[in-house]
């Protein structure tokens, strides 16, 4: 089994036309905050390590962060005491959390799921499944079956493309038809507003 930290997972679905957000992997407090400038404050820093599978439980993650605050928060990251290599700076986006993840089951082979997302989707608990392959037509059925679909149309709050939702389930699909070795794999979240979805956290595990 091969576990690919957040970076690496992002990196490996950049490079596969999946649309990642801008972010850059750190050990030097003065580049990042350089890079940080480059592509504008707000942003989130968060401490990349193949032993943090969860790190908003270790607090290793930071949101929202501002100039005034930069090396502060991004030192107090890397001096932690976990194995790791360096601290991603990623830009803070705005928009509705979806979460998207596969699954190698055993008897049902790779199933895919959609749901509300963010920090508390394993509480609320919304998600709709489906096996691998899906189509457009699927991935639509599988967002109307959420009780939280109405939230996403846009219910007392800013409206998501759907569409772009769509295609990056399908895509999702195909990427795992070209590798069957990928048992595991989650966008948790995704970032998606009315003119964007954005990948913002990823892991994918290998057998």
């Amino acid at each position: 089994m091969k576990i690919f930290t957040e970076y690496d997972s992002e990196e490996f679905l950049e490079k596969r036309g999946f649309p990642v957000v801008k972010r850059m992997l750190f050990n030097d407090s003065e580049k990042a905050l350089n890079y940080a400038d480059k592509i504008k404050f707000p942003i989130v820093l968060k401490l990349s390590s193949n032993e943090l599978l969860h790190k908003t439980d270790f607090n290793a993650v930071r949101l929202n962060i501002h100039r005034d605050e930069f090396l502060k928060e991004f030192n107090n990251l890397n001096k932690m005491k976990i194995k790791h290599n360096g601290v991603v700076v990623q830009k803070f986006l705005h928009g509705k959390y979806i979460i998207l993840g596969v699954k190698k089951d055993e008897t049902f082979g790779h199933v895919i799921l959609v749901g509300i997302g963010g920090i508390f989707a394993e509480v609320i608990k919304d998600a709709s499944f489906r096996v691998l392959p899906i189509n457009k037509k699927d991935a639509f059925e599988m967002l109307e079956e959420l009780r939280g679909y109405e939230i996403l149309k846009g219910y007392r709050g800013e409206k998501i493309n759907l569409k772009n939702v769509v295609n990056v389930m399908v895509k999702l699909s195909k990427l795992i038809e070209k590798n069957k070795n990928i048992t595991e794999l989650d966008l948790n979240p995704l970032v998606a507003n009315e003119k964007n979805t954005v990948i913002v956290d990823a892991r994918i595990v290998f057998d």
